[in-house]
């Protein structure tokens, strides 16, 4: 399959009239697949309402089926159609922080939606995203769009075009370029079917910010209702975001670390390092990506995935990795990190 790639600026005026959006629209309802940026990360698109075309993203990503996929939506004059009722504090949430990296899980309106989108659960995912682009390609196509994020599954997910291409070239219809995405990690979960929310998976939404709105929230991408065998968010069950080198987390000084990174060149293996730019020239490795700065975490996360690409250009054999403070934005760094890492942790003393 030849992937078609489009090129387009954000900036323009009457984005959904534009040549390459109609076009990717159409290919949208003909069932088809294509990838989109958004405010997050860039996404893989499918028509919600159809279950060939949503079993086409597995089939692409190589994604396990009982792993449940984020619904997009462009007003919030869209969400009746799709769920039973708003309640009171997922409605305040939407107020806040629609469109934006926040994703809401209600009860689902059954015989509308793809079941393979909702991996059979009674809920569904729903969220709004923050960019021309993205509500420009939902309006003209006319659907609900799912979409997870446009890489193979466990990879890490893409913020630019290039990744997406790295992945799914040759999979995928069409991708929209609409230049890099800005959070650079996913949107937060949270799960408002409950009496008291949970947040599912930690992004770019802090958990700070959603108790400013509505009051204390659960957390932990371990919830889930008793019953269910299949996560009622993507991010809560697999490993993900991993890059081909085995990844460890190191809580330690940064002499610890530089100790760690020693011993295994001794041993003839190519070390990646990840590190902030107020680190940057310390650590002899042979690959050291700047993931940012320390005391802005935001500018960590937007960096993140595209750091741990860089290790698979460099082909290295193991990566260490800093840590770093679970507040605001970085309680989804250091998940997306942990996750990666597959739980590795090494520990300093």
């Amino acid at each position: 399959m030849e992937t078609k790639r489009w090129k387009v600026d954000k900036s323009v005026e009457n984005l959904a009239g534009h040549p390459a959006i109609r076009e990717a629209a159409r290919l949208l309802q003909q069932n088809e697949l294509v990838a989109f940026p958004t405010e997050t990360v860039y996404g893989l698109g499918a028509n919600a309402c159809d279950d060939g075309a949503v079993g086409k993203i597995y089939a692409a990503k190589g994604r396990p089926s009982d792993n449940p996929l984020i619904i997009h939506i462009s007003s919030l004059s869209e969400l009746e159609k799709y769920v039973e009722k708003v309640p009171a504090k997922a409605e305040k949430l939407m107020k806040t922080f629609w469109p934006g990296p926040l994703t809401v899980v209600f009860q689902k309106r059954k015989g509308v939606l793809s079941e393979a989108a909702t991996a059979g659960l009674p809920t569904v995912a729903v969220r709004m995203p923050d960019h021309p682009v993205a509500l420009a390609l939902i309006r003209a196509s006319g659907l609900p769009i799912a979409a997870p994020s446009a890489n193979r599954s466990g990879k890490p997910s893409p913020t630019k075009a290039e990744h997406v291409l790295m992945d799914l070239e040759g999979k995928i219809a069409g991708i929209v370029d609409g230049g890099e995405t800005g959070v650079g990690v996913e949107s937060t979960v949270i799960d408002c079917t409950l009496d008291l929310p949970a947040i599912l998976r930690p992004g770019g939404i802090s958990k700070e910010k959603i108790e400013e709105v509505i009051g204390p929230v659960r957390s932990g991408s371990n919830f889930s209702p008793e019953g269910e065998k299949a996560p009622r968010s993507p991010g809560m069950k697999y490993t993900h975001y991993a890059p081909r080198a085995p990844l460890y987390l190191v809580e330690g000084s940064k002499e610890y670390i530089q100790g760690l990174i020693k011993k295994e060149r001794s041993l003839g293996k190519r070390v990646g390092v990840l590190t902030t730019e107020e680190r940057n020239g310390f650590y002899e490795a042979d690959a050291a990506a700047l993931c940012g700065r320390r005391a802005d975490l935001a500018t960590v996360a937007r960096r993140l995935y595209d750091c741990l690409r860089y290790f698979d250009e460099e082909g290295v054999d193991v990566i260490f990795a800093e840590t770093f403070e679970e507040e605001g934005i970085g309680a989804a760094v250091m998940n997306r990190l942990f996750k990666a890492a597959g739980g590795k942790v090494i520990r300093e003393g």
